[in-house]
């Protein structure tokens, strides 16, 4: 037996919204945060837009001294952190903050802070490297500033999983709560990878879209015509606690973290297994962990990145799992719209999830027009869904064959 866990509450900056409400507005309407990139030169890249966070002000936030101590992906994080804890409305002042704990990841961390300081050294010496470079640029930064700055005393870790990492920290973050180690948990991830780079990087990997012309339309999940996933950045953060703690505050209970799965493809450093055995794993893990069979699902946030691969595999997955079942189940993939927010999107669409249980509605997947003969299931293409789901299974895979899932119920005290 372990203790059931909630969520109460969501913070998240992203491309579509600096706070969850507009994120999620932006969700159901069908609108994309794909644009021209401003955070750098991008003339000569083969790939010239991503979905940016728009409006950002960390200086307004967090004050000028504290901002340029954070790298922009801890900036995402701590403001997310702090929008969900507001949210959850959870009074710091009565709160045992011994029993509070933090888990926040990121797939690459401080890069951006990296990639300015090698530009310092190179034009002004080592002696003018900053003092704060470390600290910035490691990936467990956003969650100790966390902490500190909010006088959390409870487990902190950070996992990095690559793309698989924001769902990968939702459910380890679950389990801490589970086996009683804390009645509160801050969980999630954060990203900002908009950096030249990092976008030629992907771009040699013929990872990313170069639909330059059509930045909205370029992320196309499960489509025919897809040509790689689109770069975005952004940060969200769950409050998560034990339903005990929830109901003796009276906090207001969003779902319950039914099911979590994690498991390795073991096969390749950044293609999925072609059969999508490793992914299916994963999701029969989480539903066993959930206590449901394959048929009590009813919508899945897919993994959905727009490239052909993933795409493919992913679908390949969802029916070895769910057998004659996958087509009856609804799914969508939300990068149609946020674009890929690597390590911070598993946490991004989980807080997605806890929203459709308030609002029955699921969102779409954007541009998809050209069906796929291996992507035959049900996306729920470009328009919002009215639904009254009662559980929710949402994937996250990465890098180095990473697979979480993550199963959301409807909660029924």
């Amino acid at each position: 037996m372990h203790k059931r866990v909630v969520i109460t509450g969501m913070g998240c900056i992203s491309p579509l919204g600096n706070n969850f409400p507009d994120t999620w507005a932006g969700l159901v309407s069908g609108r994309s945060g794909a644009g021209p990139i401003t955070h750098f030169d991008a003339s000569d890249h083969k790939t010239k837009f991503a979905c940016e966070v728009k409006g950002f002000d960390p200086a307004a936030l967090f004050g000028f001294r504290d901002a340029r101590k954070m790298d922009r992906f801890c900036q995402f994080a701590v403001a997310a952190a702090q929008e969900a804890v507001d949210h959850a409305s959870l009074s710091l002042d009565v709160e045992n903050r011994d029993r509070i704990g933090v888990v926040v990841g990121t797939g690459i961390g401080g890069i951006g802070t990296l990639l300015d300081q090698v530009e310092v050294m190179r034009e002004k010496g080592p002696d003018r490297v900053s003092p704060f470079l470390v600290p910035m640029m490691i990936a467990d930064n956003a969650a100790g500033v966390i902490a500190i700055r909010m006088g959390f005393r409870g487990p902190n870790a950070a996992y990095v999983t690559a793309c698989a990492t924001g769902s990968n920290a939702v459910g380890e973050a679950t389990e801490i709560i589970r086996r009683g180690s804390a009645d509160v948990m801050l969980a999630g991830g954060s990203e900002a990878s908009i950096v030249s780079v990092a976008m030629a990087g992907l771009n040699q990997m013929t990872a990313l879209s170069t639909r330059n012309e059509d930045p909205a339309g370029a992320s196309r999940p499960f489509d025919k015509t897809r040509d790689g996933f689109v770069m975005g950045e952004g940060g969200a953060i769950l409050v998560l606690e034990s339903l005990e703690h929830a109901q003796f505050r009276g906090a207001k209970i969003y779902c319950e973290i039914t099911g979590y799965g994690t498991t390795d493809d073991a096969y390749h450093i950044s293609a999925p297994s072609e059969d999508g055995s490793g992914a299916a794993l994963c999701m029969k893990i989480a539903l066993e962990n959930a206590g449901l069979n394959p048929r009590q699902i009813d919508y899945i946030n897919a993994h959905g990145t727009s490239t052909q691969l993933n795409d493919k595999s992913e679908t390949a997955a969802i029916k070895m799992v769910f057998g004659d079942a996958a087509y009856q189940i609804a799914i969508s993939s939300t990068k149609s719209m946020t674009g890929h927010l690597l390590g911070a999107s598993g946490a991004v669409e989980a807080a997605i999830c806890a929203k459709i249980f308030q609002e029955d509605i699921l969102p779409p997947t954007m541009n998809y027009t050209n069906p796929d003969p291996n992507c035959d299931l049900d996306y729920i293409p470009n328009k919002a869904r009215k639904a009254h789901p009662n559980h929710i299974m949402s994937n996250s895979f990465g890098f180095g064959g990473h697979n979480a899932s993550l199963v959301f119920s409807r909660f029924e005290s």
